[in-house]
Protein backbone atom coordinates (compact mmCIF):
# COMPACT_ATOMS: atom_id res chain seq x y z
CA UNK A 1 0.00 0.00 0.00
CA UNK A 2 1.24 3.41 -0.85
CA UNK A 3 0.49 6.43 1.68
CA UNK A 4 -0.33 9.73 -0.55
CA UNK A 5 -1.10 13.40 0.33
CA UNK A 6 -4.12 14.63 1.21
CA UNK A 7 -6.40 15.37 -1.53
CA UNK A 8 -9.76 17.29 -2.00
CA UNK A 9 -12.37 15.33 -3.64
CA UNK A 10 -16.47 15.62 -4.47
CA UNK A 11 -18.05 12.85 -3.25
CA UNK A 12 -20.64 11.17 -5.97
CA UNK A 13 -22.70 8.05 -4.63
CA UNK A 14 -22.73 5.29 -2.36
CA UNK A 15 -21.41 1.97 -2.77
CA UNK A 16 -22.46 -1.55 -1.73
CA UNK A 17 -20.58 -1.46 1.52
CA UNK A 18 -21.69 2.09 2.54
CA UNK A 19 -18.55 4.06 1.81
CA UNK A 20 -18.89 7.69 -0.48
CA UNK A 21 -17.55 7.03 -3.63
CA UNK A 22 -15.40 10.02 -5.29
CA UNK A 23 -12.72 9.89 -7.93
CA UNK A 24 -9.16 11.41 -8.01
CA UNK A 25 -7.06 11.72 -11.25
CA UNK A 26 -9.36 8.87 -12.07
CA UNK A 27 -8.80 7.03 -9.39
CA UNK A 28 -11.77 5.43 -7.56
CA UNK A 29 -11.61 6.55 -3.46
CA UNK A 30 -13.79 4.93 -1.20
CA UNK A 31 -14.10 7.17 1.67
CA UNK A 32 -16.60 6.06 5.06
CA UNK A 33 -19.00 8.52 6.64
CA UNK A 34 -19.70 10.63 3.55
CA UNK A 35 -22.78 11.55 1.27
CA UNK A 36 -23.15 12.31 -1.81
CA UNK A 37 -22.44 16.00 -2.79
CA UNK A 38 -19.63 16.61 0.20
CA UNK A 39 -16.35 17.88 -1.10
CA UNK A 40 -14.32 16.76 1.96
CA UNK A 41 -10.08 16.93 1.85
CA UNK A 42 -9.04 13.08 2.25
CA UNK A 43 -5.85 11.11 2.95
CA UNK A 44 -5.43 8.87 0.50
CA UNK A 45 -4.16 4.98 0.89
CA UNK A 46 -3.76 3.81 -2.71
CA UNK A 47 -4.90 0.33 -3.15
CA UNK A 48 -3.61 -0.44 -7.12
CA UNK A 49 -6.54 -0.05 -8.83
CA UNK A 50 -8.82 1.85 -6.07
CA UNK A 51 -8.07 3.49 -2.95
CA UNK A 52 -9.62 4.07 0.47
CA UNK A 53 -10.47 7.64 2.07
CA UNK A 54 -10.27 9.30 5.50
CA UNK A 55 -11.57 12.56 6.01
CA UNK A 56 -9.00 14.98 7.04
CA UNK A 57 -11.80 18.01 6.67
CA UNK A 58 -15.37 18.36 5.67
CA UNK A 59 -14.76 21.25 3.30
CA UNK A 60 -18.67 21.36 1.78
CA UNK A 61 -21.13 19.09 3.17
CA UNK A 62 -24.42 17.75 1.81
CA UNK A 63 -27.48 18.95 1.80
CA UNK A 64 -28.22 15.00 2.13
CA UNK A 65 -26.44 15.13 5.74
CA UNK A 66 -27.73 15.00 8.99
CA UNK A 67 -26.34 15.07 12.22
CA UNK A 68 -26.16 11.08 13.54
CA UNK A 69 -27.86 10.34 16.52
CA UNK A 70 -26.50 7.92 18.22
CA UNK A 71 -23.44 9.02 20.14
CA UNK A 72 -21.38 5.46 19.39
CA UNK A 73 -21.98 6.48 15.87
CA UNK A 74 -19.44 9.32 15.90
CA UNK A 75 -17.42 9.10 19.16
CA UNK A 76 -16.91 5.25 18.93
CA UNK A 77 -16.80 5.00 15.30
CA UNK A 78 -19.28 2.18 15.30
CA UNK A 79 -19.46 0.13 12.77
CA UNK A 80 -22.54 -1.70 13.06
CA UNK A 81 -24.54 1.56 11.04
CA UNK A 82 -22.78 2.74 7.97
CA UNK A 83 -25.60 5.63 7.10
CA UNK A 84 -27.06 7.16 9.69
CA UNK A 85 -25.47 10.51 8.48
CA UNK A 86 -27.80 10.34 5.69
CA UNK A 87 -31.33 11.46 5.48
CA UNK A 88 -33.61 8.75 4.88
CA UNK A 89 -34.68 9.17 1.76
CA UNK A 90 -30.91 9.55 0.61
CA UNK A 91 -30.64 6.36 1.98
CA UNK A 92 -33.31 4.80 0.24
CA UNK A 93 -32.14 6.57 -2.80
CA UNK A 94 -28.82 5.13 -2.29
CA UNK A 95 -29.69 1.75 -2.22
CA UNK A 96 -32.02 1.95 -5.13
CA UNK A 97 -28.17 3.23 -6.98
CA UNK A 98 -26.82 0.19 -5.69
CA UNK A 99 -29.47 -2.84 -6.58
CA UNK A 100 -29.23 -1.01 -10.09
CA UNK A 101 -25.23 -1.15 -10.53
CA UNK A 102 -24.81 -4.47 -8.72
CA UNK A 103 -27.88 -5.79 -11.98
CA UNK A 104 -26.13 -3.62 -14.46
CA UNK A 105 -22.70 -4.10 -14.12
CA UNK A 106 -22.53 -7.54 -12.57
CA UNK A 107 -25.85 -9.12 -13.91
CA UNK A 108 -25.07 -7.60 -17.27
CA UNK A 109 -29.28 -6.92 -16.80
CA UNK A 110 -30.77 -3.18 -17.77
CA UNK A 111 -33.24 -2.04 -15.01
CA UNK A 112 -34.90 1.56 -15.11
CA UNK A 113 -35.98 1.66 -11.85
CA UNK A 114 -35.71 -0.23 -8.07
CA UNK A 115 -38.71 0.24 -6.47
CA UNK A 116 -37.23 0.27 -2.35
CA UNK A 117 -40.21 0.04 -0.12
CA UNK A 118 -38.92 1.84 3.92
CA UNK A 119 -39.31 0.26 6.72
CA UNK A 120 -41.92 0.93 9.06
CA UNK A 121 -39.57 2.79 11.43
CA UNK A 122 -36.18 3.72 10.60
CA UNK A 123 -35.40 3.30 14.34
CA UNK A 124 -35.90 1.02 17.11
CA UNK A 125 -36.28 -1.95 14.60
CA UNK A 126 -34.20 -4.63 15.62
CA UNK A 127 -35.45 -6.77 18.04
CA UNK A 128 -32.24 -8.93 17.56
CA UNK A 129 -28.95 -7.67 19.07
CA UNK A 130 -25.45 -9.57 18.60
CA UNK A 131 -22.21 -8.02 20.56
CA UNK A 132 -18.86 -9.16 20.95
CA UNK A 133 -17.27 -9.86 24.33
CA UNK A 134 -14.30 -8.99 25.46
CA UNK A 135 -12.16 -9.41 28.81
CA UNK A 136 -10.48 -6.44 29.64
CA UNK A 137 -8.88 -5.83 32.76
CA UNK A 138 -10.56 -8.52 34.56
CA UNK A 139 -14.08 -7.56 33.67
CA UNK A 140 -16.13 -7.85 30.38
CA UNK A 141 -16.48 -5.65 27.89
CA UNK A 142 -19.63 -6.07 25.18
CA UNK A 143 -19.78 -4.15 22.51
CA UNK A 144 -19.64 -3.56 18.57
CA UNK A 145 -16.53 -2.99 16.63
CA UNK A 146 -15.11 0.55 14.99
CA UNK A 147 -15.50 0.29 11.47
CA UNK A 148 -11.82 1.10 10.63
CA UNK A 149 -10.88 -1.59 13.70
CA UNK A 150 -13.02 -4.60 13.33
CA UNK A 151 -10.68 -6.38 16.14
CA UNK A 152 -11.49 -3.81 18.80
CA UNK A 153 -14.53 -3.84 21.28
CA UNK A 154 -15.98 -0.57 22.74
CA UNK A 155 -18.41 -0.80 25.54
CA UNK A 156 -22.20 -0.54 24.43
CA UNK A 157 -24.76 1.85 26.24
CA UNK A 158 -26.95 2.38 24.04
CA UNK A 159 -28.17 1.27 19.97
CA UNK A 160 -30.88 3.22 18.85
CA UNK A 161 -31.69 0.81 16.05
CA UNK A 162 -32.41 -2.27 18.69
CA UNK A 163 -35.87 -2.33 20.28
CA UNK A 164 -35.62 -0.91 24.19
CA UNK A 165 -36.35 -4.35 25.31
CA UNK A 166 -33.40 -5.99 23.76
CA UNK A 167 -31.01 -3.57 25.09
CA UNK A 168 -32.84 -4.39 28.36
CA UNK A 169 -31.95 -7.52 28.71
CA UNK A 170 -28.66 -7.23 27.70
CA UNK A 171 -27.85 -4.91 30.91
CA UNK A 172 -29.36 -7.36 32.77
CA UNK A 173 -26.60 -10.33 30.95
CA UNK A 174 -23.84 -7.29 31.25
CA UNK A 175 -25.02 -7.25 35.01
CA UNK A 176 -24.84 -10.98 35.43
CA UNK A 177 -21.37 -11.83 33.38
CA UNK A 178 -19.04 -13.12 36.25
CA UNK A 179 -21.23 -16.01 35.63
CA UNK A 180 -20.27 -15.88 31.64
CA UNK A 181 -17.64 -19.00 30.46
CA UNK A 182 -14.41 -18.51 31.74
CA UNK A 183 -13.04 -17.47 28.16
CA UNK A 184 -10.75 -14.17 26.36
CA UNK A 185 -13.52 -13.97 23.90
CA UNK A 186 -17.16 -14.36 23.62
CA UNK A 187 -20.20 -13.98 21.04
CA UNK A 188 -24.09 -13.33 22.21
CA UNK A 189 -26.71 -12.62 20.40
CA UNK A 190 -30.33 -11.39 22.16
CA UNK A 191 -33.68 -12.20 20.49
CA UNK A 192 -37.23 -10.39 21.39
CA UNK A 193 -39.28 -14.16 21.46
CA UNK A 194 -43.30 -14.17 23.03
CA UNK A 195 -42.50 -14.96 26.07
CA UNK A 196 -39.39 -12.80 26.44
CA UNK A 197 -36.07 -13.27 24.80
CA UNK A 198 -33.44 -15.68 24.07
CA UNK A 199 -30.02 -15.59 24.21
CA UNK A 200 -27.51 -17.60 21.96
CA UNK A 201 -23.57 -17.50 22.72
CA UNK A 202 -20.46 -18.58 21.20
CA UNK A 203 -17.60 -19.97 22.78
CA UNK A 204 -15.64 -21.11 25.47
CA UNK A 205 -15.58 -24.68 26.55
CA UNK A 206 -16.64 -25.30 30.12
CA UNK A 207 -19.86 -23.54 31.62
CA UNK A 208 -20.53 -24.79 35.32
CA UNK A 209 -22.52 -21.63 36.03
CA UNK A 210 -25.37 -21.56 33.29
CA UNK A 211 -27.99 -22.46 35.77
CA UNK A 212 -26.94 -19.78 38.03
CA UNK A 213 -26.65 -17.11 34.88
CA UNK A 214 -30.23 -18.22 33.84
CA UNK A 215 -31.26 -17.69 37.03
CA UNK A 216 -30.05 -13.98 37.38
CA UNK A 217 -31.32 -13.25 33.90
CA UNK A 218 -35.31 -14.52 34.53
CA UNK A 219 -36.04 -12.47 30.91
CA UNK A 220 -34.03 -14.95 28.99
CA UNK A 221 -36.59 -17.65 28.17
CA UNK A 222 -34.35 -20.03 26.43
CA UNK A 223 -30.60 -20.11 26.24
CA UNK A 224 -28.35 -21.94 23.48
CA UNK A 225 -24.41 -22.22 23.97
CA UNK A 226 -22.50 -23.40 20.95
CA UNK A 227 -19.01 -24.37 22.93
CA UNK A 228 -15.47 -23.73 20.93
CA UNK A 229 -15.75 -26.86 18.32
CA UNK A 230 -18.98 -27.99 19.32
CA UNK A 231 -22.72 -27.99 17.91
CA UNK A 232 -24.85 -25.54 19.53
CA UNK A 233 -26.96 -26.76 22.69
CA UNK A 234 -29.85 -25.78 23.80
CA UNK A 235 -28.88 -25.86 27.82
CA UNK A 236 -31.96 -23.65 29.15
CA UNK A 237 -35.50 -23.80 28.27
CA UNK A 238 -38.25 -21.99 29.69
CA UNK A 239 -40.51 -21.74 27.38
CA UNK A 240 -44.12 -22.92 27.42
CA UNK A 241 -44.35 -23.86 23.73
CA UNK A 242 -41.41 -24.61 21.44
CA UNK A 243 -40.16 -22.65 18.41
CA UNK A 244 -38.12 -22.52 16.03
CA UNK A 245 -33.88 -22.07 16.48
CA UNK A 246 -32.89 -18.32 17.31
CA UNK A 247 -30.83 -18.29 13.58
CA UNK A 248 -34.77 -18.17 11.72
CA UNK A 249 -36.25 -15.07 13.32
CA UNK A 250 -36.34 -11.77 11.38
CA UNK A 251 -34.55 -8.94 12.82
CA UNK A 252 -37.28 -6.12 11.68
CA UNK A 253 -40.60 -8.32 11.52
CA UNK A 254 -42.94 -5.32 10.58
CA UNK A 255 -40.52 -4.78 7.15
CA UNK A 256 -39.87 -8.63 6.85
CA UNK A 257 -44.15 -9.07 6.99
CA UNK A 258 -44.16 -6.53 3.84
CA UNK A 259 -41.64 -8.42 2.04
CA UNK A 260 -43.45 -11.66 3.11
CA UNK A 261 -46.47 -10.67 1.98
CA UNK A 262 -44.77 -9.40 -1.11
CA UNK A 263 -43.50 -12.75 -2.02
CA UNK A 264 -46.56 -14.72 -1.33
CA UNK A 265 -48.87 -12.26 -3.45
CA UNK A 266 -46.02 -12.62 -6.41
CA UNK A 267 -45.95 -16.56 -6.28
CA UNK A 268 -49.63 -16.76 -6.17
CA UNK A 269 -49.91 -14.31 -9.35
CA UNK A 270 -48.34 -17.33 -11.22
CA UNK A 271 -51.73 -19.30 -10.22
CA UNK A 272 -48.99 -22.49 -9.28
CA UNK A 273 -50.39 -25.57 -8.09
CA UNK A 274 -46.91 -26.86 -6.85
CA UNK A 275 -43.99 -24.56 -5.51
CA UNK A 276 -40.13 -25.70 -4.51
CA UNK A 277 -39.36 -23.18 -1.74
CA UNK A 278 -35.33 -23.68 -1.58
CA UNK A 279 -33.65 -22.02 1.73
CA UNK A 280 -37.45 -22.30 3.38
CA UNK A 281 -35.67 -21.71 6.86
CA UNK A 282 -38.58 -22.61 9.06
CA UNK A 283 -41.01 -22.57 6.63
CA UNK A 284 -43.25 -19.61 6.66
CA UNK A 285 -43.28 -18.76 3.46
CA UNK A 286 -43.94 -22.47 2.79
CA UNK A 287 -46.63 -22.43 4.77
CA UNK A 288 -48.62 -19.36 3.73
CA UNK A 289 -48.87 -21.03 0.35
CA UNK A 290 -49.73 -24.39 1.70
CA UNK A 291 -52.73 -22.54 3.27
CA UNK A 292 -53.81 -21.54 0.28
CA UNK A 293 -54.09 -24.99 -1.50
CA UNK A 294 -50.54 -24.85 -3.29
CA UNK A 295 -48.36 -27.84 -3.04
CA UNK A 296 -45.23 -26.72 -1.81
CA UNK A 297 -41.73 -28.53 -0.73
CA UNK A 298 -39.84 -26.87 1.25
CA UNK A 299 -36.35 -27.53 1.23
CA UNK A 300 -33.69 -26.17 4.28
CA UNK A 301 -30.63 -27.56 5.24
CA UNK A 302 -30.93 -27.00 8.86
CA UNK A 303 -32.96 -30.00 10.69
CA UNK A 304 -34.82 -28.20 13.01
CA UNK A 305 -35.74 -25.64 11.21
CA UNK A 306 -37.02 -28.46 8.43
CA UNK A 307 -38.92 -30.50 11.23
CA UNK A 308 -40.44 -27.32 12.11
CA UNK A 309 -41.49 -26.33 9.36
CA UNK A 310 -42.31 -30.31 8.46
CA UNK A 311 -44.71 -30.39 11.46
CA UNK A 312 -46.70 -27.32 10.68
CA UNK A 313 -47.29 -28.16 6.77
CA UNK A 314 -50.41 -29.41 6.05
CA UNK A 315 -51.06 -32.76 3.59
CA UNK A 316 -49.13 -32.36 0.27
CA UNK A 317 -47.01 -30.24 1.35
CA UNK A 318 -43.90 -31.13 2.59
CA UNK A 319 -39.98 -30.19 3.96
CA UNK A 320 -37.05 -32.18 3.47
CA UNK A 321 -33.92 -31.66 4.87
CA UNK A 322 -31.16 -31.04 1.94
CA UNK A 323 -28.62 -29.34 0.22
CA UNK A 324 -30.95 -26.88 -2.57
CA UNK A 325 -27.87 -27.96 -5.49
CA UNK A 326 -28.04 -31.81 -4.27
CA UNK A 327 -32.04 -32.04 -4.76
CA UNK A 328 -33.35 -29.44 -7.33
CA UNK A 329 -33.20 -31.66 -10.11
CA UNK A 330 -35.07 -34.01 -9.09
CA UNK A 331 -37.74 -31.93 -7.65
CA UNK A 332 -38.28 -30.55 -10.66
CA UNK A 333 -40.34 -29.54 -12.28
CA UNK A 334 -42.34 -26.99 -10.25
CA UNK A 335 -44.56 -23.80 -11.46
CA UNK A 336 -42.84 -21.69 -9.40
CA UNK A 337 -39.64 -21.83 -7.64
CA UNK A 338 -38.62 -19.74 -4.56
CA UNK A 339 -34.64 -18.91 -4.02
CA UNK A 340 -34.13 -17.45 -0.64
CA UNK A 341 -30.40 -18.31 -0.41
CA UNK A 342 -28.02 -16.94 2.41
CA UNK A 343 -25.46 -13.47 1.49
CA UNK A 344 -23.29 -16.18 -0.65
CA UNK A 345 -26.18 -17.07 -2.97
CA UNK A 346 -26.74 -20.53 -4.56
CA UNK A 347 -24.74 -22.75 -5.80
CA UNK A 348 -24.01 -22.76 -9.39
CA UNK A 349 -25.35 -25.92 -9.64
CA UNK A 350 -28.63 -24.54 -9.18
CA UNK A 351 -28.31 -22.37 -11.90
CA UNK A 352 -27.22 -25.01 -14.03
CA UNK A 353 -30.12 -26.53 -13.33
CA UNK A 354 -32.71 -24.54 -13.42
CA UNK A 355 -31.29 -23.52 -16.89
CA UNK A 356 -31.10 -26.82 -17.96
CA UNK A 357 -34.35 -28.03 -17.09
CA UNK A 358 -37.91 -27.17 -18.37
CA UNK A 359 -38.44 -23.34 -17.04
CA UNK A 360 -41.25 -22.91 -14.49
CA UNK A 361 -42.91 -20.32 -14.68
CA UNK A 362 -41.50 -18.08 -12.39
CA UNK A 363 -38.31 -17.63 -10.09
CA UNK A 364 -39.27 -15.55 -7.14
CA UNK A 365 -35.49 -14.94 -5.94
CA UNK A 366 -35.37 -13.01 -2.90
CA UNK A 367 -31.88 -11.61 -2.14
CA UNK A 368 -29.47 -9.90 0.93
CA UNK A 369 -27.07 -9.28 -1.29
CA UNK A 370 -27.15 -6.94 -4.27
CA UNK A 371 -23.55 -8.72 -5.62
CA UNK A 372 -24.07 -12.28 -5.68
CA UNK A 373 -27.84 -11.64 -6.99
CA UNK A 374 -26.58 -10.19 -9.50
CA UNK A 375 -24.09 -13.17 -10.63
CA UNK A 376 -26.91 -15.30 -10.12
CA UNK A 377 -28.98 -13.65 -12.90
CA UNK A 378 -25.80 -13.45 -15.07
CA UNK A 379 -25.66 -17.13 -14.48
CA UNK A 380 -30.08 -17.33 -16.09
CA UNK A 381 -29.75 -15.70 -19.29
CA UNK A 382 -32.94 -18.18 -20.13
CA UNK A 383 -34.89 -15.82 -18.05
CA UNK A 384 -36.02 -12.21 -18.16
CA UNK A 385 -36.67 -10.10 -15.10
CA UNK A 386 -40.27 -9.48 -14.74
CA UNK A 387 -40.50 -7.18 -11.77
CA UNK A 388 -37.73 -5.85 -8.98
CA UNK A 389 -38.26 -4.49 -5.44
CA UNK A 390 -36.05 -4.01 -2.91
CA UNK A 391 -37.20 -3.89 0.94
CA UNK A 392 -35.25 -1.97 3.44
CA UNK A 393 -34.91 -4.27 5.86
CA UNK A 394 -32.10 -2.97 7.53
CA UNK A 395 -31.96 1.25 7.92
CA UNK A 396 -29.28 3.54 8.79
CA UNK A 397 -27.25 0.43 7.05
CA UNK A 398 -25.90 -0.10 3.93
CA UNK A 399 -28.05 -3.55 3.32
CA UNK A 400 -30.47 -4.09 1.68
CA UNK A 401 -33.06 -6.95 0.65
CA UNK A 402 -34.77 -7.36 -2.83
CA UNK A 403 -37.45 -9.50 -4.87
CA UNK A 404 -36.51 -10.07 -8.33
CA UNK A 405 -38.84 -12.25 -10.32
CA UNK A 406 -37.74 -14.07 -13.45
CA UNK A 407 -39.60 -15.65 -16.41
CA UNK A 408 -38.70 -17.17 -19.32
CA UNK A 409 -37.62 -15.24 -21.88
CA UNK A 410 -40.08 -16.62 -24.33
CA UNK A 411 -42.55 -15.78 -21.96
Amino acid sequence: MVAAAATRLRVDTIAAGGDGVGRSDGLAVFVPRTAPGDVVDVALDVRGRYARGSVVRLVEPSDLRVTPPCVHYTRDRCGGCQLQHLAYEAQLAAKRAIVREAVRRIGRRDVADVDVRPSPSPWRYRTKLTLALRRRGGRWVAGLHPYDDPDAVFQLEQCLITHDHVVAVWRDIFDAAELLPSARSLRGAVRLVPEGAAFVLEGGTHWPSAAAFADRVQELRAIWWEPTGSRRRLVVDRRKAASPDASFAQVNPAAAALMHDHVVTTTLTYAPRTVIDAYAGAGATALALAERGVEVTAVELDPAAARWASSHLPPRSRAIVARVEDVLATLLPADVVILNPPRAGVDERVTRTLQESGAPRAIVYVSCNPATLARDLARLPRYRIASMTSFDLFPQTAHVETVCTLVPEAA
